[in-house]
């Protein structure tokens, strides 16, 4: 069956690891960079040694959850990054559906997913159990209005970046900190100097840290 192009991301697959999500202490949504797979942003679980918490990753279309740059205009990425937008959604209110509420959910993502996983929250903001981006920032070009409505009411934030990262300026990973702290979000922002796009010990370190804190 053709999956619609006004929302290419529908029906496809999400893998899962750990307990099921009404039986654990906490559920984190993975979310894969692009041209990556959900298989390979679940394997960063096992890093994370937390055995109480269950763990979704769903798969895009094509790998790719849009085709752009994030910093290209919005319209560039559509329908893409609505459809992208609302597979993290529909995870959020399904496992709210299953008992489990945004506060006991952590939403984590690197490269295209951070950015995903970074816009989600400013467009949808609530209480999370953590909102963590791997190299990345809110999405649309420089200039783009950072008007969004509501409060992360003290969700922690984490974002980890290198300085010299080829796909994410750091100034957008800066902007992005200061805008989510303007949601009432507690960010804490760490740039690596010469890391390149990837994720280090210390990245782990901190991720493991927030997904063992009480939720």
């Amino acid at each position: 069956m053709t999956t619609p192009l006004a929302d290419p991301h529908a029906g496809q697959p999400v893998l899962r690891l750990g307990p099921r999500p009404e039986a654990a202490r906490l559920s984190a949504i993975l979310i894969h960079g692009r041209g990556a797979s959900a298989e390979d942003i679940l394997a960063l679980a096992h890093e994370f040694a937390t055995d109480d918490v269950a763990y979704l990753a769903p798969q895009a279309a094509g790998s790719t959850w849009y085709p752009y740059s994030f910093l290209a205009p919005l319209s560039q990425n559509e329908p893409w990054l609505t459809s992208a937008l609302g597979v993290v959604g529909g995870l959020v209110q399904t496992l709210g559906a299953q008992g489990v509420p945004a506060n006991r959910v952590a939403i984590l993502g690197f490269s295209q997913g951070a950015c995903l996983t970074l816009e989600f929250a400013a467009r949808n903001p609530r209480r999370y159990a953590a909102v963590i981006g791997l190299s990345g920032g809110l999405i649309g070009p420089p200039g783009t209005p950072r008007v969004y409505p509501g409060s992360l009411d003290a969700t922690p934030v984490f974002l980890g970046c290198s300085d010299v990262d080829a796909h994410v300026p750091v100034e957008r990973v800066r902007e992005s900190a200061a805008v989510l702290r303007t949601m009432k979000a507690i960010v804490d922002e760490r740039i690596y100097r010469g890391m390149g796009h990837t994720v280090n010990s210390d990245e782990i370190a901190a991720v493991r840290a927030l997904l063992r804190a009480p939720a």
